[in-house]
């Protein structure tokens, strides 16, 4: 959230999205933060008043409502909507005394700046009884109470306009009562322990709250998405914890109250599934007019906001989601280069990020597309310049990062090499914009020697000349030009050098002996009077210092655990190996395994080499070392064993078999000099 606060866009009935969004569509993102919840002060202009009126917490959202203007002669659009500040809240039971609002707020809330000084001194007063009286949320029987309401309030509507389906007049009164029936849902995130059970549990509820989704009346499905949008809302049950002492004692009772939550969660979300939450929500996206309507565009983002919340709860459904809806297609439609920048568009490349992080179904689906062609079109625009500011600067990265999350599959790298994805990426680090870092990332994702398609990733690297570029990136000339108007960069020149070694190790494992690829490539090391081998040993040293501190702390951790007694277990070693590998090890690897190519197949590289260890009082040894445990490491994964009279189960053709050969040969070669 900004520090200018927090402003409230016009939105159907529902809470102010957790990421704000433009006034116009190509209008720039105040926050794309997810996290943390807006304070605003989004009360209602019409509040009840029982004898023991509840206090409304300030920091909590409760939604605005807004009467609906007949959709005549429409299905869905009712193009002309109406905002009206007789806006009641409904949580705890119906009142006898309200407070109407100034009538001198003609926008509204909706459209101004919040809660108008009527309603200013209205909440005032609220809070101030509140002291005594309670948090104002419901009682399970209230709630109970207030679910028989809104089912009754549903079915009113539904037989009104089956009833009168010629004459929108006689159901708008039951479309206006529905419109405002949503509001009870909103608190029951402040506790979802204690309340969600009774959604999930009750017999029709979830099915009644999802087939709205369908509702003729677009803004009554606004109101839906924006009740679920909340409801699944990741954040949600953090009061709960956050209330909890920060003494050590209570870190138990802060466990238990985040796995009930998850457990009411879990009960929440599969009884939106079992109701096919996912099918009915895709068909909103094409149904909305994002611009035309400033509620339509906060409806998409909601939508987006609810496949985010499922996707990071339960990460496997994105196959269902790719293979049984249109979101895929709709993702790539709306981050394409025709569609203008807008906080929707960076969240749909959020999105399609999220998809294909995990499963291959996903990313085949997305090649099948053609989505690496749309999203290298997408790319291709931070050539020349920089994205506008620090929400865009998200957008590319998301991008970038589909992309890296695709070329895990040999097919997305064999589609990438025919988009000329290579030479699009090279001539993305040849101008030094924001994006050359992110370009060197993806190739190091293309070049992966883990199949035929990432070897020929490495040989058109050497083609289409991107050695010099990746080499002045090597030795750190190639910083990124900055301009005045560009966001700060979010990377640091550490990263560019660790996906540049990595790079360069692919290239000595794939390019072909005597080739003409290979013999630049080990050219460029030679010229300059070895100054790169000079470049390597640097490196090595700054990466043994780095990871010096935590081998330490590992050391002193096992030296605890043999002193009580405790068994090391495979649990531990892997955590302190991928801690090592965190502080620098698969640096230093792909630095050694560089350098011992180099040692091995240039004589001259050698003798420059040996000359730099023994001034440090190194030797090859040191760097066989390192290559050692690495190659303990992949062959752990390997079945080597051989039974006598049986043929070897041994696959040569799998990269990890013929990268322990690679490094067998070259640790034996260290070895023996």
């Amino acid at each position: 959230m900004n520090s200018d606060g927090f402003k409230v866009p016009s939105l159907p009935t529902g809470p102010a999205p957790k990421r704000k969004q433009p006034e116009e569509p190509n209008g720039n993102r105040a926050s794309s933060s997810k996290r943390a919840r807006p304070t605003v002060e989004d009360e209602p202009s019409l509040v009840t008043v029982q004898q023991a009126p509840p206090r409304p917490k300030r920091t909590y959202n409760f939604a605005p409502s807004i009467p609906i203007k007949s959709n005549v002669g429409s299905d869905t659009k009712g193009k002309a909507r109406e905002v009206d500040v007789d806006d009641g809240m409904d949580v705890v039971g119906d009142g006898d005394e309200t407070f109407e609002a100034d009538a001198g707020d003609e926008e509204g809330r909706f459209f101004g700046g919040g809660t108008n000084q009527t309603q200013e001194q209205i909440l005032d007063m609220f809070a101030e009884a509140g002291d005594d009286l309670g948090s104002g949320l419901p009682t399970v029987q209230e709630l109970r109470r207030q679910i028989i309401k809104f089912e009754r309030t549903v079915q009113k509507n539904t037989e009104m306009r089956a009833r009168f389906a010629d004459d929108p007049s006689k159901y708008l009164d039951s479309e206006e009562e529905l419109d405002k029936a949503f509001t009870f849902f909103y608190p029951l995130t402040q506790d979802p322990i204690k309340y969600y059970p009774e959604i999930f549990n009750h017999e029709t509820l979830v099915a009644t709250l999802v087939n709205l989704l369908t509702h003729e009346n677009t803004d009554i499905s606004l109101q839906a998405i924006g009740v679920l949008y909340e409801l699944t809302d990741e954040d949600v049950g953090e009061e709960l914890i956050a209330e909890v002492g920060d003494e050590d004692e209570d870190d138990e009772k802060r466990e238990e109250i985040a796995k009930n939550v998850r457990l009411a969660m879990g009960g929440l979300m599969t009884a939106l599934l079992d109701n096919s939450l996912i099918e009915l929500l895709v068909p909103n996206l094409t149904r909305l007019n994002e611009d035309e309507e400033e509620s339509d565009r906060t409806g998409v983002f909601n939508i987006l906001g609810i496949f985010e919340n499922i996707l990071s709860f339960i990460p496997p459904l994105a196959v269902q989601v790719a293979n049984t809806t249109e979101l895929l297609p709709w993702l790539l439609k709306r981050i394409s280069k025709e569609k203008a920048y807008d906080s929707n568009k960076q969240y749909a490349s959020e999105i399609l990020s999220i998809l294909l992080q995990e499963e291959r179904e996903v990313r085949l689906k997305f090649i099948e597309l053609k989505g690496l062609d749309v999203v290298l079109e997408a790319v291709a625009s931070y050539r020349n310049e920089d994205p506008a500011d620090s929400e865009e600067v998200e957008f590319m990265e998301n991008l970038f990062n589909t992309l890296c999350s695709a070329l895990a599959e040999p097919e997305a790298k064999a589609a990438f090499d025919e988009a000329e994805g290579v030479e699009l990426m090279v001539l993305i680090m040849r101008e030094k914009k924001l994006a050359k870092t992110r370009a060197i990332k993806v190739l190091d994702y293309a070049c992966q020697t883990d199949s035929d398609e990432g070897k020929r990733c490495c040989e058109k690297l050497v083609e289409v000349l991107g050695l010099k570029t990746l080499f002045a990136v090597f030795m750190g000339k190639a910083g990124h030009k900055k301009s005045k108007k560009a966001p700060t960069a979010t990377h640091s020149a550490l990263e560019d050098e660790e996906h540049v070694l990595s790079i360069l190790a692919s290239l000595f494992t794939s390019l072909d002996s005597d080739s003409v690829p290979r013999i630049r490539l080990l050219a460029k090391f030679v010229e300059s009077d070895y100054e790169k081998v000079d470049r390597l040993i640097e490196m090595m040293e700054a990466a043994e210092s780095r990871l010096k501190a935590v081998n330490q702390e590992i050391e002193l951790e096992q030296q605890g655990m043999k002193a009580n007694n405790e068994e090391i277990t495979e649990i531990e070693t892997d955590e302190w190996y991928l801690r090592r590998m965190n502080a620098g090890l698969a640096f230093l690897q792909d630095i050694c395994y560089c350098l011992a190519w180099l040692i091995m197949e240039d004589d001259g590289a050698q003798t420059h080499a040996r000359m730099l260890l023994d001034r440090r009082g190194r030797t090859f040894k040191d760097i066989s070392a390192i290559l050692k445990e690495l190659r303990e490491v992949i062959a752990s994964g390997v079945d080597f064993s051989e039974e006598e009279g049986t043929e070897s189960k041994v696959d040569p053709d799998d990269p990890a078999v013929q990268k322990v050969m690679i490094l067998d040969a070259l640790t034996q070669f260290l070895d023996g000099i």
